[in-house]
């Protein structure tokens, strides 16, 4: 029993108490993590959007397409999820003209400018679904679809207009012949002002290997180089075929 006048015994609390001392620490330190993680993440994803999907990486993947298989490197593949050693039903690069080189950090301008219509070539590979390219095919089906006669066309080359009943809509075959070799063949748009010209004006399609079908496009501005394109076409695909 305490007796009268004795001042009841009192306990001082700190205002905050370890509890929510640690508590708060722990917090601090998860916002640390995460601002971190974030800045890392925000890091990682500016370098993608800047290469917009390219790569400068050299690394050769080994393809199979069909009874193919094929060496190519990093920077030529156009797509990331490609860029695999695996077998593929198809494969779309793209090469620098007139060095044949993938993407580059001292050519980022060539890839990423679309105005840059003559500065690149792109190509397909797949596995080839007719037994012949389009050198090939002339005769026996394109001479049947021309219209009217042929015409003198650009840089050496001979045009052929195409019947409207084709599909072929405002496209025309110009041909060449080649000494010891097939005929060339390429299907263009030709615009009436150069300056409409895209960078995949003319197509062409060839073969390599065992049944690997090349499909390439490149500009009409660039049709002055034909013949050197498909001869350098055909090289880098024949020289990077492996056993």
């Amino acid at each position: 029993m305490t007796g009268q006048g004795t001042a009841p015994l009192l306990v001082h609390e700190p205002l905050v108490s370890n509890r929510i001392l640690f508590r708060l620490a722990v917090a601090v330190t998860v916002f640390a993590l995460l601002t971190l993680g974030i800045g890392l993440a925000s890091s990682r994803i500016g370098s993608t959007i800047a290469l917009g999907g390219h790569t400068e990486s050299t690394e050769l993947f080994r393809i199979t397409i069909g009874q193919d298989t094929i060496a190519l490197p990093a920077n030529a593949i156009r797509f990331a999820r490609q860029r695999a050693s695996a077998p593929a039903e198809r494969i779309d690069l793209y090469l620098a003209w007139p060095d044949m080189s993938g993407y580059s950090a001292t050519q980022r301008q060539r890839f990423n400018d679309p105005g840059a219509a003559q500065e690149l070539l792109f190509m397909q590979l797949s596995q080839s679904t007719m037994s012949r390219d389009m050198s090939g095919r002339l005769d026996p089906i394109y001479s049947h679809l021309f219209d009217g006669a042929a015409e003198p066309g650009p840089h050496g080359l001979t045009l052929h207009r195409l019947r409207p009943d084709t599909g072929y809509r405002d496209e025309v075959m110009l041909t060449a012949t080649r000494p010891g070799k097939a005929d060339y063949v390429v299907r263009c748009v030709l615009p009436e002002d150069e300056s409409h010209a895209s960078n995949a004006d003319c197509q062409r399609d060839i073969q390599v290997g065992r049944d690997l079908s090349v499909l390439y496009r490149f500009s009409s501005l660039m049709l002055a180089d034909w013949q050197r394109i498909d001869e350098r076409v055909q090289s880098y695909f024949e020289a990077r075929l492996t056993p």
